[in-house]
């Protein structure tokens, strides 16, 4: 007998947790956390990263704040939401821009680079 490895591949119906460092947490879908490319990288199975393992991603640094890790989490389901939407006049933009708070806006626009969104 030859010893098989059995490796369960992730679905996008998975779910991930994605923390910030001030203790708040939020559970989405793999397909809702694969719209950040850095988060896609972490989750990736063939890279042995601990955060594929146990299926946690920091929202961005560890200086990450809950609000901006919201926000964060907010865009990506919006996104994940809406990209397979036809055309763009569709998309109610101006609705998720309204939910942003200004004085937040530097600090989301460093996540989201971060973030590669």
């Amino acid at each position: 007998m030859t010893d098989v490895e059995i490796r369960n591949e992730p679905k996008d119906s998975d779910w991930v947790r994605i923390t910030s460092t001030d203790g708040f947490s939020y559970l989405v879908r793999r397909k809702v956390a694969n719209v950040s490319g850095t988060m896609r990288n972490m989750l990736d199975t063939t890279s042995n990263y601990a955060e594929a393992v146990t299926k946690t991603c920091p929202a961005v640094n560890r200086h990450s704040r809950g609000i901006i890790a919201e926000k964060l989490v907010e865009y990506m389901c919006f996104k994940a939401h809406y990209e397979t939407v036809g055309p763009k006049e569709d998309i109610p933009v101006s609705d998720y821009m309204e939910r942003v708070p200004p004085e937040i806006v530097l600090e989301l626009l460093l996540a989201a680079d971060y973030q590669e969104m």
